[in-house]
């Protein structure tokens, strides 16, 4: 899908350098643990690999030959239901506030549908206020608890959306 300036396409194995280094920028900007995080995840730097599988997949934000952005999906971990997670969602600062987050959620999420999920679920920082303004208006609602387990004990703040 071309916008604007922007592409937003399936990543390729080559690709797994620059997404990787994209995320941990990200998180480092934000302040966010590098441990309990995805920071610290080791599908971080094998994302093509991690996201080959059945009901799966990850998108890019490229410009100007640069990634500037990723999200993707995949069922939920250690969960018993058709529930997909919305992962590693994340943008550098030059993709910010440009509309790029909502087209790239609705990618997301309108392939979740056709995967047959019935549920959407994330997590969270509570300082990350622009990304849950994001969510919500995407029809998002805040739980009270997690919901399997993805390892990320430091994202505190969990949501869901049905799809």
């Amino acid at each position: 899908m071309k916008t604007d300036t922007v592409t937003i396409r399936e990543i390729r194995a080559e690709d797994n350098v620059q997404v990787a280094k994209v995320v941990r920028q990200v998180l480092e900007d934000l302040g966010v643990p590098k441990v309990g995080t995805a920071y610290a995840d080791t599908s971080l730097d094998h994302m093509y690999e991690s996201y080959d599988v059945p009901r799966a997949t990850y998108f890019l934000v490229e410009e100007a030959g640069k990634i500037i952005g990723c999200a993707g999906v995949a069922p939920l971990e250690n969960y018993e239901g058709n529930v997909c997670e919305l992962q590693k969602m994340y943008f550098l600062e030059e993709a910010r506030g440009r509309g790029i987050g909502s087209k790239m959620m609705q990618i997301c999420l309108d392939r979740a549908k056709e995967f047959g999920f019935e549920r959407c679920y994330l997590e969270t920082m509570p300082y990350m206020k622009a990304a849950q303004k994001l969510y919500l208006k995407t029809g998002f609602e805040y739980i009270d608890a997690p919901m399997g387990d993805t390892g990320h004990y430091s994202c505190p703040v969990w949501m869901l959306k049905a799809l």
